[in-house]
Order: C-alpha cells, then sequence, then structure tokens
C-alpha cells in the first residue's frame, strides 16, 4: 500500500510539473520562448581581464538549465544586458601589527532586464556580492577562481530570482 501511495505522489509531481503548475526551479508559466543575453562589459576602476566574459556566460548557463528558454543572439523576448560597474578589494581585519587578517572581493554588477512580452516586468538594478579570503594570501589563480564562481553563481541566481521567478 505505501508503495502505491509513493507511486501516486510520483505521478502527481512529474504531472504537475509537466502542466506548468509548479516546476523545480520557482518559475510560474513564462509566457516567452527566447532569451539573449548581451555581453556584459567590464566598465570597474579596477580591470580583471576576463570575467566580462564569464559572467555573461554564467548568466546564460543559469538561465538555459532552469528554463526551456531557447538563447538567441539578437530579438530575444527577454533581453539581458549591463555592465560590470565595481571590482574591489578590501581589508575587513586587522591583526595587532596592522596586517590584514581577511580581504574582501566585491563585484557588482548593473543589469537591465527587458520583458517584450510583459513590459512590467522590466526593471534595471544593481546587483552585488562578496568573497572573503586569507589577509595572507592574493587573489590569484585557485583563490581567485573559487571568489569569482561563487560569486558569480550569487548574483545570477539573484538576476534570474528577481527576473523570472520573482521572489
Amino acid at each position: 500500500m505505501k508503495k502505491i501511495y509513493s507511486l501516486l505522489a510520483f505521478i502527481s509531481l512529474f504531472f504537475l510539473s509537466g502542466c506548468s503548475v509548479y516546476n523545480f526551479t520557482g518559475t510560474g508559466t513564462i509566457d516567452a520562448k527566447t532569451f539573449q543575453v548581451n555581453f556584459f562589459q567590464n566598465n570597474a576602476d579596477l580591470i580583471e581581464p576576463g570575467i566580462d566574459r564569464q559572467f555573461t556566460l554564467a548568466l546564460q548557463d543559469l538561465i538555459m538549465n532552469q528554463t526551456n528558454l531557447n538563447l538567441v543572439s539578437n530579438s530575444g523576448d527577454l533581453m539581458y544586458e549591463g555592465e560590470i560597474v565595481d571590482y574591489r578589494i578590501t581589508p575587513m581585519t586587522a591583526t595587532a601589527d596592522q596586517q590584514a587578517a581577511q580581504n574582501r572581493l566585491t563585484i557588482r554588477v548593473n543589469v537591465r532586464f527587458t520583458n517584450r512580452k510583459k513590459e512590467t516586468d522590466d526593471f534595471e538594478k544593481p546587483f552585488e556580492f562578496y568573497y572573503d579570503f586569507a589577509g595572507t594570501s592574493l587573489p590569484t589563480g585557485s583563490v581567485l577562481n573559487t571568489a569569482i564562481t561563487t560569486i558569480f553563481e550569487r548574483i545570477t541566481q539573484d538576476i534570474f530570482n528577481e527576473s523570472l521567478a520573482k521572489w
């Protein structure tokens, strides 16, 4: 009897997911079919080479993985564009001999979202996140890769939530 209930529950979840009543990414029904992500230019005062391309690809990948929208290079129903406006490293805590014990890498991205199907969803706003690392290490190599990946995962998810999940 327990197996039958489990099977019915699984079938119900599958059915509800397939008929656009509920899906596991949190988005409701999306009336768009396509999206485009324009290149996010790096306009920060401190430039880290390659993060503009890395961010653009991270946003494209997230939307492709969490929706059934098709990526197009122009005339998308949903359009994401903007620029990286801040990339900074600041000391957060100090030791007794006035050395940085912990540093923080912060990245801010300004995003303009346009929904050609529903103009009331359009917005322009900044998204920002940070990564703390030891003051004794420099943000290079694996430390930098981990920091940027962590920051971009959070920022892209925040953009997704704001534009499609409405959280």
